[in-house]
């Protein structure tokens, strides 16, 4: 680890978790925002994010499968519209530099969920790409995590060790 970020500015730890607070207060499904932190987390290429959030969607019930092919889910079939909206959503809001947030698919996020659920897709995608850079940048330590969600997962994959 370059710096121990959460201890070295408290107060921006708090403010990170603030997001994920007013996110999961909102209406979205838990399943579904472990499908877009994973995403986006692929596509970040953070190793530390993909390691939490693949445990805390496998002891939340998410299947294996349907992992594993995440990043293909275009062409799978084990994804519904919802959650294919909200990954194209956060697609582009991950790479917005490239894809500049397209109108096509603003209106295909906008047909699957409510003005409010966009805003906090939308903030769900700013704080996973928020936690991205700094566990990249800042090299968190990867495979100890273990999630708070359920222990199915621990003894499948013999993770030990907390964050």
């Amino acid at each position: 680890m370059r710096i121990d970020y959460r201890r070295a500015f408290p107060g921006a730890m708090q403010a990170m978790v603030g997001l994920e607070e007013a996110v999961h207060e909102s209406s979205l499904e838990p399943e579904l925002l472990e499908l877009v932190k994973m995403r986006a987390s692929q596509l970040n290429g953070c190793a530390y994010c993909l390691d939490m959030h693949s445990k805390d969607a496998r002891a939340r019930g998410e299947s294996e499968q349907r992992l594993y092919v995440l990043n293909a889910w275009r062409e799978a079939p084990f994804y519904n519209e919802r959650e294919r909206a909200a990954l194209a959503w956060c697609e582009a809001l991950t790479l917005v530099a490239d894809t500049a947030a397209p109108d096509d698919v603003y209106e295909q996020v906008s047909a699957q969920f409510s003005d409010e659920e966009i805003v906090a897709l939308t903030l769900a995608i700013v704080a996973i790409n928020g936690w991205n850079r700094f566990a990249v940048g800042l090299r968190s330590p990867v495979g100890h995590y273990v999630s708070p969600y359920g222990r199915a997962h621990a003894a499948a994959d013999g993770a030990g060790g907390s964050t």
